[in-house]
C-alpha cells in the first residue's frame, strides 16, 4: 500500500518488498491507524519556518515513528536518540505524544512493548522532571499490571518502579491518591496493585504510615478495602521480603476482621492468608493477635467470608508448632467437614486446599485422619462431577496425594482402584493421576496381593478404554504402576505385552504411539523379571513396524528399540544389531526433530557398544549422513551427532571419518562448522590427538578462512578436551598459532587466542613454559583491540598463560604500560593489572618492583602508592 502523497517509482511498481517502502524523508511505513498521530509528518513544510515547540515535536514523532514501525536499525538509533535528547526534549511533549500511542486500541503486542521500553529508558533520564505527568503515565501503564500476558505485567512493574524511583514517594501518593476511594472496584484494583509495586521499589517503611491512615479510613470503606488490598497484593508481590514488616503490616489490617462491612471482612482474611503464604514457614508470632477474631469469624459466617476467613487459617496453621496446629486442626476439621458438602466451587476450592494444609502440618495423626476425615473426604469429593474442571481436578488430586503421604499407599488406593473402571473417562484419569502420584512418592510396598490384582487389571482396563487425545496421564499412570510393583509384574507380563502388540496394530496413530511409548517405560522391568525372550518379541515386533508413516508415531518406535537394546544388550538382541542398523540410516534423512533425536541417541547407542556387528562401509554411510545432522535446531540431536561421531572413529579409526569432517569445513554455514569442530576433537579426544593434528594442520594451509578458521576453531576444542595431554602436542601446533595470531583477519587472531588459552590450561605446570612465553608475545600485541569478541578472547588467552606461567610474568609485561602517557593505553594495561591482582594476588608481592630513593619523591598520583 503506498503512501499518499508518495508515488511509487515505475521501475518499482509490481516489485514486492521484503521490507516496508519507506515514506520519504526515510520515515518507515505508516499504517492507517498511524495517519491520526503522525499524518502532520507527511506534509512537505519547511523545517525553519516552524516554531522551536513545533520542530521539537515534529522530531519526536519522527523518532516514535521509526521506533513503532522502524527496522531494527532505524529502531536502535531512534530508541538511543530518545534516550540521549530526554532532558533536552523535555518530558511534556515526549509523554504527550507517547500516552495517546499506548492508548490506541488497536495496538500490537510487540508495539506496545516498543513503546513501553521508550518510557522505561526515559524515566531513567528525566527523573524529577516526570513528576507532573505522574498520574497521566499510571493511567497509561497500570492497565498492564492486570494483563493476562505475565510480560505486560512484569513490564507495568518495572516501569511502576521506575516511576516511583523518578518522581518519589510524595509524587505517588499525590496522583494515586484519588483513585484509592474511587467508586468503580477496577479502578481500585489497579491502583492496589500499583502501590504494591511502589511499595517494593521504595521500600514498605516508607509507605507504612500512608497505609495505616488508609486502612483506618473511617470516610469510606472503599479505601478501607483498597488499603487491606495494598497490603494484600504487597505480600504476594514480594513474598518473604514481608517477613522484617510482618508485624506491622498484620497491626495494619487485623481490625479489619471485625469491620461492619462483609467485602472488607473477605479481603481482609485474604490479605492475612497471603501474608502467611508469603512468610511460611516463619512468622507465627506475628499473627497472635488474628487467631482469635478468626476463629470466632469461621464458626459466624457463611459463604464467600467463611471461606476467606478458612483460606486464612489454613496458611497459617502450618507455621505453628506441631501441639497447636494438631489442636488447631482438630477444631477447624469439623467446620471443614460440614462445608465438604458445599455447593459452591469456590469453597470447595478452598476446603481441598485447607484440608491439604492442614494434614501436611506434622502433628496431624494418621489414624485421627482415617477414622474422621477420609469417610467424608471420599463421598463428598471424589465425584464425576470434580473431573470436569480442571482446577478441582487439580486440587483434589493434590489433596489426596497429601492425604497419601500421611496415611500410607494401601488406604488410598483401595478407595479409588474401583474406579478405574468407571464409565467417565474424566473421571478415570483423575484417578490413574492420582496412583500415579502416590505410588511414584511412597512405593508399592503397602499393596498386598488382592489390591495388586485389582490394580493391575484397573489400569489394563483404563488404558485400553481411553478415547481422549490426551494419552500422557495414562501412560505415566502405567508407567509408574509398573515400575513401583518391579519383579511382582511377571505375572502379568504376557498380558501387557498382549495389549501392546495390538494396539501397536491400531489404525489410530495416537494409540500406536502410546503403545511404543508404554515399551520404553517398562522395558528395565521386563528386564528385572527376566522376561528377556518377550523383549526380543517385541524388538522384533517394532523392527517390523519401521516404515511408520507418522513421525510421532516412529519417534516413539524407535525410543522403545533404543529402550530394548539398553537393557537386553548388543549379543542377545533380536532382530541382530547387523540387520537393524542398515534399517536406520535411511530414516537419519527424517527432519522430524524427534525421529532424529530417537534415531541418533539409537545408532549412538550401537556405534558405542556394539560397532563390530557392522561392516566399515555401512558405519561410513552413516558419517554423510550424520554431517546433515549437523544442521538440526535442537542441541540435542547435535550434541548427539557430534558424539556419535567419536564412537565411530573409536570403531573404525579416525581417518575416513576424519576426512569427511574436514571436508565439512568448507561449507558457508557457520553452525555446521562449528559443530564439526567440535566432532573433530571428539574423534581427537578418542582417538589420541596424533592420529588427527597432522590431516587437522595440514587442513591449514588452505588459502581459505572458513577452513583456517575451522581449523582454529578444532584446535581449540582440542585442547580443551584433552587437558594435560597437550604438552606432546604443544611444540607441533606453535607454528601455525604463530601464523594465526600475526593474520589480518581478526577472527582468525580470536580463534587462535581461544585456543592459546584452552592450551595453556591443560599445561599449566608440565614444563611447556618456553612455548607459551613465545606465544604471549605474539598474543601480548592484541590488548589494544576494540572488538568485544577479539579482546574477551586475548583477555581470557592472558588469564590462562596467568595460571601457566605465573602472575609474576605477566606482571612484568604489564609494568610497561600502566603509566604510559596516553589514557587509552593506561587504561588497557590497568584492565590487565587488575584481573592479574583478583586472580593471583598473594603471587604478586614478590615481584612488585622496588623504587629507589622513594622518601624523596612526593607521588601526586595515588595509583603510584601501590608500589611503595
Amino acid at each position: 500500500m503506498a503512501t499518499p502523497g508518495y508515488v511509487i517509482p515505475e521501475e518499482n511498481r509490481g516489485q514486492q518488498y521484503d521490507v516496508p517502502p519507506e515514506v520519504p524523508g526515510g520515515l518507515p511505513f505508516m499504517k492507517p491507524e498511524d495517519y491520526q498521530y503522525f499524518g502532520s509528518l507527511l506534509n512537505e513544510e519547511n523545517e525553519e519556518e516552524l516554531s522551536p515547540e513545533e520542530q521539537k515535536e515534529r522530531k519526536i514523532m519522527k523518532l516514535l515513528l521509526k521506533v513503532k514501525n522502524g527496522t531494527p536499525p532505524q529502531r536502535k538509533t531512534a530508541l538511543r536518540q530518545l534516550t540521549d535528547k530526554a532532558r533536552e526534549l523535555g518530558a511534556g511533549p515526549l509523554f504527550n505524544k507517547i500516552l495517546p500511542l499506548l492508548m490506541q486500541p488497536t495496538l500490537e503486542d510487540q508495539e506496545r512493548h516498543l513503546l513501553v521500553k521508550v518510557i522505561d529508558r526515559i524515566l531513567y533520564k528525566l527523573d524529577e522532571m516526570v513528576r507532573p505527568y505522574v498520574h497521566k503515565i499510571l493511567v497509561v501503564i497500570e492497565p498492564l499490571l492486570i494483563d493476562e500476558d505475565y510480560y505486560a505485567r512484569v513490564e507495568g512493574r518495572e516501569i511502576i518502579s521506575n516511576l516511583s524511583k523518578a518522581a518519589g514517594l510524595a509524587s505517588m501518593i499525590a496522583a494515586m491518591r484519588p483513585d484509592i476511594d474511587n467508586i468503580d472496584e477496577y479502578v481500585r484494583n489497579t491502583t492496589a496493585r500499583a502501590f504494591s509495586v511502589v511499595a517494593s521499589a521504595l521500600g514498605i517503611p516508607a509507605l507504612l504510615p500512608f497505609l495505616k491512615a488508609v486502612c483506618q479510613s473511617k470516610r469510606s470503606w472503599q479505601a478501607r478495602h483498597t488499603g487491606i488490598k495494598i497490603v494484600q497484593q504487597i505480600a504476594i508481590l514480594i513474598g518473604c521480603a514481608v517477613l522484617p514488616h510482618l508485624r506491622s503490616l498484620v497491626e495494619i489490617i487485623e481490625h479489619g476482621l471485625s469491620d461492619e462491612n462483609q467485602k472488607v471482612r473477605t479481603i481482609t482474611a485474604l490479605s492475612l492468608a497471603a501474608l502467611a503464604e508469603a512468610a511460611a514457614p516463619y512468622g507465627i508470632e506475628s499473627f497472635d493477635s488474628v487467631l482469635k477474631p478468626l476463629w470466632k469469624g469461621i464458626r459466624s459466617h457463611r459463604g464467600k467470608v467463611l471461606a476467606a476467613f478458612l483460606k486464612a487459617i489454613g496458611f497459617i496453621i502450618p507455621l505453628m508448632d506441631a501441639i497447636y496446629a494438631s489442636y488447631y486442626t482438630k477444631e477447624v476439621m469439623v467446620i471443614l467437614i460440614r462445608e465438604f458438602q458445599s455447593p459452591d466451587e469456590e469453597m470447595k476450592k478452598i476446603v481441598l486446599k485447607v484440608v491439604k494444609q492442614c494434614v501436611s502440618t506434622e502433628g496431624v495423626e494418621p489414624e485421627y485422619i482415617r477414622s474422621d476425615i477420609l469417610p467424608e473426604f471420599f463421598r463428598n469429593f471424589w465425584t464425576r462431577k470434580m473431573a470436569l474442571e480442571r482446577r478441582n481436578y487439580k486440587q483434589l488430586v493434590e489433596t489426596t496425594v497429601e492425604v497419601a503421604n500421611k496415611v500410607g499407599v494401601a488406604d488410598i488406593v483401595g478407595r479409588v482402584v474401583e474406579d478405574l473402571k468407571d464409565e467417565s473417562e474424566q473421571y478415570r484419569r483423575m484417578v490413574m493421576e492420582t496412583i500415579d502420584k502416590v505410588v511414584t512418592n511412597l512405593g508399592a510396598s503397602d499393596i498386598d496381593a488382592r489390591l495388586e490384582e485389582l490394580l493391575i487389571d484397573g489400569i489394563l482396563y483404563a488404558f485400553q478404554e481411553q478415547t481422549s487425545d490426551d494419552a500422557n496421564v495414562m501412560l505415566n499412570g502405567f508407567g509408574a504402576v509398573v515400575n513401583a510393583l518391579g519383579q511382582r509384574v511377571k505375572p502379568y507380563l504376557p498380558q501387557i505385552c498382549g495389549t501392546i502388540k495390538w494396539r501397536l496394530n491400531n489404525k489410530s496413530a495416537k494409540v500406536r504411539q502410546q503403545a511404543a511409548d508404554l515399551i520404553s517405560r517398562i522395558a528395565v522391568v521386563m528386564k528385572q523379571c527376566g522376561e528377556e525372550q518377550l523383549m526380543g518379541h517385541l524388538g522384533v515386533v517394532l523392527y517390523e513396524y519401521l516404515g511408520e508413516e507418522y513421525p510421532e508415531v516412529l519417534g516413539s518406535i524407535l525410543g522403545a528399540l533404543k529402550a530394548i537394546v539398553n537393557v537386553i544388550g548388543m549379543t542377545k538382541m533380536t532382530p541382530p544389531i547387523k540387520d537393524l542398523l542398515p534399517r536406520l540410516t535411511p530414516i537419519l534423512k527424517n527432519r522430524h526433530e524427534k525421529v532424529q533425536e530417537n534415531c541418533i541417541d539409537l545408532v549412538g547407542r550401537i556405534a558405542d557398544r556394539g560397532a563390530e556387528f557392522v561392516p566399515a562401509r555401512e558405519w561410513m554411510r552413516i558419517c554423510f549422513e550424520l554431517l546433515e545432522m549437523l544442521k538440526a535446531h535442537k542441541k540435542g540431536i547435535r550434541r548427539a551427532t557430534v558424539n556419535t561421531f567419536g564412537y565411530i572413529a573409536k570403531a573404525i579409526g579416525p581417518q575416513d571419518v576424519l576426512a569427511t569432517l574436514l571436508n565439512n569445513l568448507k561449507v558457508q554455514e557457520r553452525q555446521n562448522r562449528v559443530c564439526t569442530t567440535v566432532a573433530i576433537a571428539i574423534v581427537a579426544e578418542t582417538c589420541s590427538p596424533f592420529t588427527v593434528l597432522p590431516a587437522l594442520m595440514n587442513e591449514y594451509r588452505v588459502p581459505e578462512l572458513n577452513v583456517q578458521n575451522g581449523v582454529l576453531k578444532s584446535l581449540s576444542f582440542l585442547f580443551e578436551y584433552i587437558g594435560e595431554m597437550g604438552k606432546d602436542y604443544i611444540y607441533a601446533v606453535t607454528p601455525l598459532l604463530e601464523d594465526a595470531l600475526m593474520d589480518r583477519d581478526l577472527v582468525h587472531r580470536q580463534t587462535a587466542a581461544s585456543a592459546v588459552k584452552h592450551m595453556a590450561l591443560g599445561v599449566a605446570g608440565l614444563g611447556c613454559e618456553d612455548a607459551l612465553v613465545h606465544l604471549l608475545n605474539f598474543i601480548w600485541p592484541n590488548i589494544f583491540e576494540t572488538s568485544p569478541h577479539v579482546i574477551n578472547a586475548v583477555m581470557e588467552a592472558i588469564e590462562g598463560m596467568r595460571v601457566a606461567l605465573g602472575a609474576a610474568v605477566i606482571l612484568n609485561y604489564c609494568l610497561q604500560g600502566l603509566f604510559h602517557p596516553a589514557r587509552k593505553v593506561r587504561e588497557v594495561y590497568w584492565k590487565i593489572y587488575n584481573s592479574l591482582y583478583i586472580g593471583a594476588q598473594d603471587t604478586l608481592v614478590a615481584a612488585y618492583p622496588v623504587l629507589e630513593d622513594e622518601q624523596n619523591n612526593v607521588y601526586s598520583r595515588p595509583e603510584l602508592t601501590m608500589f611503595l
